[in-house]
């Protein structure tokens, strides 16, 4: 199945919410290039909660090399994200609102509405935008969010990053995105645009798994 789009004022592309859908890597926005990858970081409850405790407070962005600035919650409280079930239909968010939770530095955790600016380089590759938390997720077995670009990136586009703790203790982290080529250089040459994705996906992977291994 194909995705309708979702137009959002607020962000460079149309198929807001399409890191969710199931047919990306088949199907993913006109002219984007679709990543996924999923690892099994641990077992139990505890490693659970301690991943998405360091995933909600962007350990994944800042593991990744990113420095992030002008992080910005939602201007209200009624914003919710937009979230899709497996046949791409609108459903209501897991969570409507929540108390404001600070890390130890001050910066606000992930929420719905969210904006961020993020600055950095991926084997000097740009990873700079300014970002919109598109819809986050918390469940008792599922925790994530997704990150929508507003501007300033050399591509357009949406990652998600969502953990899960499955039935049988062992859980699972789960990157998926799509890119869209902005900059002259990437559209003349997408390999790029998958190297510096592959390069992003393993300093997330580095950044919330303890299992991690450099071999």
């Amino acid at each position: 199945m194909r995705r309708g789009t979702f137009r959002d004022e607020t962000v460079d592309y149309a198929a807001v919410g399409a890191t969710q859908a199931p047919d990306l890597m088949h199907y993913p926005p006109e002219r984007s290039i679709p990543a996924e990858e999923s690892w099994r970081i641990g077992s139990g409850e505890a490693r659970f909660q301690s991943a998405s405790d360091a995933l909600l407070s962007w350990a994944a962005q800042r593991g990744a090399g990113l420095e992030l600035s002008d992080v910005r919650p939602a201007a209200g409280p009624m914003y919710s994200g937009v979230g899709f079930d497996a046949e791409g239909n609108p459903v209501a968010p897991s969570r409507l609102e929540a108390d404001q939770r600070f890390d130890s530095d001050g910066t606000p955790y992930v929420g719905a509405g969210t904006t961020v600016r993020v600055d950095g380089r991926v084997r000097g590759m740009s990873a700079g935008a300014e970002l919109r938390v598109i819809f986050s997720i918390e469940e008792p077995r599922r925790v994530g969010f997704a990150l929508g670009t507003v501007g300033g990136s050399v591509v357009s586009g949406e990652e998600s990053f969502v953990l899960q703790w499955l039935d049988n203790d062992e859980v699972w982290f789960t990157v998926r995105a799509f890119d869209a080529p902005t900059a002259f250089v990437y559209r003349v040459l997408p390999a790029l645009v998958r190297r510096r994705r592959r390069e992003l996906f393993t300093r997330y992977l580095r950044a919330i798994s303890p299992l991690y291994a450099t071999n």
